[in-house]
């Protein structure tokens, strides 16, 4: 930043020396006492005024490439952010209300508002523009994202620091130069003189009013976001086939739990019923087993004839 007032300041001294060299030859025009020599004078100083707005030009284009380039830490970013928000709800005048109290809690304001109704004058759906303090940009987007179902959500962000700083050392500039001709239109004496004289002085307050409402437009979109919030109303055939999806896999979802649920409690039971039988035949079959295996073996008593 002090290398762009330096910049601002060197322009400055550029154009009071033009101005200085017009008066100083309006001067020794006086002292000659003659009426020629003063519009020679008046002329040859605005002659040097035709020169100046190169010199402004450059002036401004240097202390504009320094903003672009300066990495102060004082310097306050300026960033526009723009975000998009749609929503549906069985109730979208309910959504509606949502959206705007969200508006009401961050500060903002409802800028533009579009509203159908259905005839039994219900809203059918609705597109709002919402204005919202910059530094609550991020909290209001979430919070607007939840004022029903969400169908899709975007935001932008743009950084227009050094657009910022362009155009506010360009109106600077251009006021001290309207200036600095209003001092040379008190001066001149001659209609030409004072023709050409305000011919540059309308061109350039006409640039000063373009540059103060780019000034403007910037201060407004860098200190409130713009957000657009869309709510549509949900068919009640859509709803009520999703309630019925719904019910129907909530219902199965129960149904089967309690199956598993029976089944994991019959199947407890089961073995808890075998569980003691199976110890006994266990214990049995441990000595019984060989004694088996060995009356298999032995062998047939012989036949008679």
């Amino acid at each position: 930043m002090r290398r762009t007032l330096a910049a601002v300041t060197a322009a400055a001294l550029l154009v009071l020396g033009a101005c200085s060299s017009g008066g100083d030859g309006a001067s020794d025009g006086d002292s000659g006492g003659g009426g020629g020599g003063e519009s020679a004078e008046s002329r040859a100083a605005i002659a040097e005024d035709a020169d100046a707005p190169a010199l402004l030009d450059n002036a401004v284009g240097a202390a504009a490439d320094e903003a672009a380039h300066a990495t102060d830490a004082a310097v306050e970013r300026a960033v526009i952010s723009t975000g998009n928000v749609a929503l549906r709800s069985p109730d979208a005048a309910q959504a509606l209300f949502d959206v705007e109290k969200v508006a009401d809690r961050f500060a903002g304001e409802v800028e533009q508002k579009n509203t159908e109704i259905d005839k039994s004058g219900e809203v059918v759906r609705s597109r709002l523009v919402l204005r919202i303090p910059s530094d609550r940009f991020a909290e209001a987007m979430t919070a607007l994202e939840g004022a029903g179902d969400l169908i899709s959500s975007g935001s932008d962000s743009k950084d227009v620091t050094t657009q910022v700083l362009d155009v506010d050392i360009r109106v600077r500039v251009q006021r001290r130069s309207i200036e600095r001709i209003a001092l040379l239109l008190d001066r001149a004496e001659s209609i030409r003189d004072i023709v050409a004289i305000e011919a540059q002085l309308s061109q350039r307050q006409a640039d000063l009013a373009s540059l103060e409402k780019q000034q403007d437009v910037l201060a407004d979109q860098t200190s409130m976001s713009t957000i657009s919030v869309s709510v549509e109303r949900t068919s009640k055939q859509d709803a009520t086939e999703r309630e019925k999806d719904e019910a129907g896999f909530l219902s199965g979802l129960d149904a089967g739990w309690d199956a598993l649920k029976k089944f994991g409690v019959g199947l407890a039971t089961f073995l808890g019923a075998v569980l003691p039988w199976a110890v006994v035949l266990l214990v049995l079959a441990i000595p019984g087993w060989p004694l088996l295996r060995r009356l298999r073996r032995r062998p047939g008593a012989p036949q008679t004839s």
